[in-house]
């Protein structure tokens, strides 16, 4: 996606254009109907969404997950599905208490239900507090804490809502990303396990994740959500400098100054091979039960328990 030029014209109604892509030029209107018409189709497409489901959306009030929650919502109104927003306050002070203010202003301007958990409650501390001692004592980077916490909250108490579908906000960016992350430090099985709808097997105490946008750009997000007038913060969090992503992340953006659509390369082709890599990955994945929460896992006890017995350690010595 390019900047449209002042002089650009809309393709279909000869209007000032504000996006430009391989040729196409939307104007305002034209692009908020192309963008959300893009997410229904991928909706569609892979069955997302149907008749009967009650949908989770998994909302931080930033950009991604506050475009996914409103047209997740139109979905559902339309088709008179029920659907609600669940957010985690992972405690990032002047970062995600800022969000979800502006979170719980937008759901009730929309009239949508939200529920709402904090680490803080549910592990004793915040990510801000963590964040030192998981780095220096573990040599855990704080998104990669961050995740293993905010996913076993998301699978558990979307369950508990009787959610039978979770809404995430991933877009084609973070996509192509997460391909090439597992492919550099050689997991092609968590490959396996994305695409529209996350897994390889199905599982009754997982919830299934699915994506609306992830045919949409982190580019196109943000233009879709500043034309519709969202109230956001669109800076990213303080805690993912050290994160891998970042660095993969400045690599595509490198890429794409020569090849402009080779984030939207990378996710077709992964798309080919998933069916394979599926039918590859399923066979060799044993799910138990982990022996201290009961959740599916892969090993004995699951990635979340092991990580808050690091963190239950760390407040006993602190005593």
């Amino acid at each position: 996606m390019k900047k449209a030029s002042k002089t650009a014209k809309c393709t279909l109604c000869s209007k000032k254009s504000v996006y430009s892509n391989q040729g196409t030029h939307y104007c305002r209107n034209h692009f908020i109907s192309y963008f959300e018409m893009k997410v229904y189709k991928t909706i569609e497409k892979y069955k997302l969404i149907e008749k009967g489901d009650r949908v989770c959306v998994a909302a931080s009030g930033g950009k991604d997950s506050t475009a996914a929650l409103y047209l997740v919502d139109k979905y559902c109104r339309k088709n008179r599905i029920e659907c609600f927003a669940l957010s985690i306050d992972e405690g990032i002070d002047g970062y995600r208490d800022v969000s979800i203010d502006g979170l719980r202003a937008f759901c009730q301007e929309h009239g949508i239900k939200l529920f709402e958990f904090s680490f803080k409650k549910l592990y004793g501390q915040t990510m801000d507090q963590l964040r030192e001692t998981m780095l220096k004592e573990h040599n855990k980077r704080p998104c990669s804490v961050c995740g293993i916490l905010r996913r076993r909250v998301l699978n558990v108490e979307s369950r508990n809502l009787k959610s039978t579908k979770l809404v995430t906000g991933h877009n084609l960016d973070d996509e192509a990303q997460t391909f090439i992350m597992n492919v550099y430090q050689g997991s092609m099985a968590h490959n396996a396990k994305m695409g529209p709808i996350s897994g390889i097997k199905q599982d009754t105490k997982f919830v299934p994740r699915i994506k609306p946008l992830y045919l949409v750009s982190e580019a196109e997000t943000t233009l879709y959500t500043k034309l519709k007038g969202f109230k956001l913060s669109y800076h990213p969090c303080p805690h993912s400098d050290l994160s891998f992503r970042r660095f993969i992340r400045g690599q595509l953006s490198e890429l794409v100054k020569i090849l402009p659509n080779a984030k939207y390369g990378i996710v077709n082709s992964f798309l080919e091979i998933l069916p394979d890599l599926k039918r590859k990955y399923r066979c060799s994945v044993e799910l138990r039960e982990c022996e201290t929460c009961g959740e599916p896992t892969t090993q004995r006890k699951c990635n979340a328990c092991l990580l808050e017995e690091k963190i239950h350690s760390k407040l006993a010595n602190d005593f």
